[in-house]
């Protein structure tokens, strides 16, 4: 599941220069990334070059009649990926790379509380999520750009958290992933995700629970909060 990420740990000077991203895109500092925000994505432009993009987090497939499909539609499974028509053609045509440096995954305490962590690259790199992208045309006329992340089984770092995990590309597939002539065999093979050997984890601030928390208080330790509580606004 990712219901939360993160793009905090790295200036945004470091971020255009890792996914080749011109000024035409905005690259803002975000510790709680929610569903329904716009997010930094790289898509493959008409050229075949990427390009940077702002897109939705809610997929909103081209046929949906309203744009609140897209708050059911976060994360999409990679079990079922290739067979739901709702992400069947976006697997298929409109992949993306979902820009990030980390997640947010909880551990549930008593009497309802639970204790977030951050999960992250040991090496504290910046990464991509796996994603897919779709372009919803509404009656007046306007688009809307919008995404979903690719999630997979839990590696063994993150299953005591959660039995699922978004769906980290290695950097050598980043392109590959963007590039409409990838078969489908080798789509399919990249979505392993990150390895436990190459996942850290640190207890942070309960702040993160408030989806209108973002700043840098959601990633101190728990040392410097008061006692978990329980979750507030949490969409998954």
């Amino acid at each position: 599941m990712c219901g939360r990420y993160s793009l905090a740990l790295h200036d945004p000077s470091e971020i255009r220069a890792r996914f080749c991203l011109d000024e035409s895109v905005e690259v803002r500092t975000r510790y709680n990334i929610a569903p329904a925000d716009r997010v930094l994505a790289v898509v493959a432009g008409r050229d075949g070059r990427p390009r940077g993009e702002l897109l939705r987090w809610g997929l909103v497939p081209s046929f949906a009649r309203s744009p609140h499909t897209g708050l059911k539609l976060i994360n999409a499974r990679v079990e079922t990926v290739q067979r739901r028509p709702v992400f069947r053609r976006a697997f298929e045509r409109w992949r993306c790379l979902i820009v990030a440096d980390g997640f947010y995954e909880w551990r549930r305490l008593e009497r309802g509380a639970a204790q977030p962590f951050h999960v992250t690259r040991a090496d504290g790199e910046l990464f991509a999520f796996a994603g897919l992208w779709s372009i919803w045309h509404a009656p007046d006329g306007s688009l809307l750009r919008s995404c979903a992340i690719l999630t997979g089984p839990a590696n063994a770092a993150v299953a005591p958290l959660h039995d699922r995990m978004p769906v980290i590309l290695k950097r050598d597939h980043e392109r590959a992933w963007l590039d409409a002539a990838t078969p489908r065999e080798e789509l399919v093979r990249m979505l392993g995700g990150l390895e436990a050997s190459q996942t850290a984890l640190a207890e942070v601030s309960t702040a993160v629970n408030d989806v209108r928390c973002d700043g840098p208080e959601c990633l101190r330790a728990p040392a410097q909060q008061a006692p978990a509580q329980p979750l507030q606004g949490v969409l998954f």
